[in-house]
């Protein structure tokens, strides 16, 4: 008989926005169209910005999208102690023991699904996912060599607090999502090799997308893209700077387009030239992919980069950070790209993007190859199957195969 994969995330929905919530969303997804079982285990919090004392679903378990979803009350937690620490880590501050503790104590948790992996341990593999909430703390605690962990981990100060690394230390398994994220983690950590694998992100392959509909819709063409959340954290700050700065040594005719949510703000001088255009549709965002001349990729901080893959199924190539080692390491492996390290080069790689586009249809269409050999759905469920037998697990089949898109 084999066991279930319970993949285990602090909050689940379709609509839930985030890099680890997507990645959750799409591994159930591609273990379902292998016909292997596989379930998502949540508590009642809608999402990341919700009050995570508010039991927002009800208990229980739904169906949603044809995955089985098991919601579990959370407990009430001390907000303001909890920020206090945070403040520390947001500020890389000095950490105590104590101040760890507190951290993983008053975050988000849940007792009662602690409960349901210990009586239920028999029946899964738990795949908790990301590393840093209490949910994977201490729900992997429960049964550490049932564990196993998917960190989307991150060079930052919640990693290297000693509890992460204790939890790291004592998992059955810990799965990257591309090799710079399993260096990083040997870096911090002292890791038994063998229980170290990198799998990847199953990325949907199976869309088109068209440049014209974009540019006939929006009434825009000749522009750079931004996808994903307009924050100081992803970079998007450093990336208006440079455009700013580009658009005023070059008198350019290129455009800046920003799609997704944040509320970074535009310099009012440059706001014909940059644009913020929020949520698309998905079809929209696709064929915006498409139609731009290259897609920047400015953050310093990713354990995979679904946009930079997003980009290169539509053919364009990236403009990568060279601080982020994970955008640098995909733009090399995939010959997709161009990074830069300061302005200067900034500049060099939109002027030979505009004046090439010869250029940039070879680069995307490397992405391309390098997103299809590697990403595929089915491709990285059945590299999960092989890790999670290898570490001594048998994944069951479902009774219905499920080879649509959920």
């Amino acid at each position: 008989m084999g066991v279930k994969a319970g993949f285990v995330i602090p909050w689940y929905g379709e609509s839930i926005p985030g890099g680890a919530e997507s990645l959750c969303r799409s591994l159930v997804k591609a273990l379902l169209g292998l016909g292997i079982q596989a379930e998502v285990l949540s508590t009642c919090v809608e999402r990341f910005g919700s009050d995570w004392n508010h039991n927002f679903h009800p208990e229980g378990t739904t169906v949603e999208a044809g995955v089985t979803v098991r919601r579990f009350q959370v407990r009430q937690r001390d907000t303001a102690v909890f920020d206090q620490v945070n403040y520390k880590l947001m500020h890389n501050l000095p950490m105590t023991s104590a101040d760890e503790r507190v951290f993983v104590t008053e975050m988000i948790n849940s007792p009662r699904l602690y409960e349901f992996i210990a009586d239920r341990q028999a029946d899964y593999v738990f795949l908790f996912i990301p590393y840093m909430f209490g949910t994977t703390y201490f729900g992997s605690q429960v049964c550490p060599e049932r564990s196993v962990l998917i960190p989307c981990l991150h060079d930052e100060s919640y990693a290297r607090m000693h509890v992460m690394q204790q939890m790291c230390e004592s998992a059955r398994g810990l799965v990257f999502n591309s090799a710079e994220e399993r260096r990083l983690a040997e870096r911090l950590y002292h890791l038994d090799p063998t229980r170290l694998v990198v799998l990847g992100v199953p990325v949907s392959c199976d869309w088109s997308a068209d440049a014209q509909r974009f540019r006939n819709k929006y009434g825009l063409s000749n522009f750079f893209l931004y996808a994903g959340r307009t924050e100081k954290g992803k970079g998007a700050d450093l990336l208006v700077e440079y455009f700013c700065r580009y658009l005023g040594d070059t008198s350019c005719a290129e455009k800046l387009v920003f799609i997704g949510g944040g509320d970074l703000e535009i310099p009012q001088a440059f706001r014909s030239q940059i644009i913020k255009l929020g949520f698309l549709p998905v079809q929209d965002k696709y064929d915006a992919y498409a139609a731009a001349i290259g897609l920047c990729v400015p953050s310093l901080m990713e354990s995979f980069s679904l946009v930079t893959m997003e980009s290169w199924l539509a053919g364009r190539p990236v403009i990568g950070n060279a601080q982020c080692a994970v955008t640098k390491d995909f733009c090399n492996q995939g010959n997709g790209g161009l990074y830069f390290s300061d302005y200067s080069e900034f500049r060099e790689i939109l002027n030979l993007y505009v004046k090439d586009p010869g250029l940039c249809a070879a680069l995307g269409a490397n992405g391309r190859q390098f997103v299809l050999d590697n990403f595929r759905p089915d491709i990285v469920a059945s590299r999960y199957r092989q890790a999670v037998s290898d570490w001594g697990f048998d994944l069951a089949g479902s009774d219905v195969l499920c080879t649509k898109s959920l």
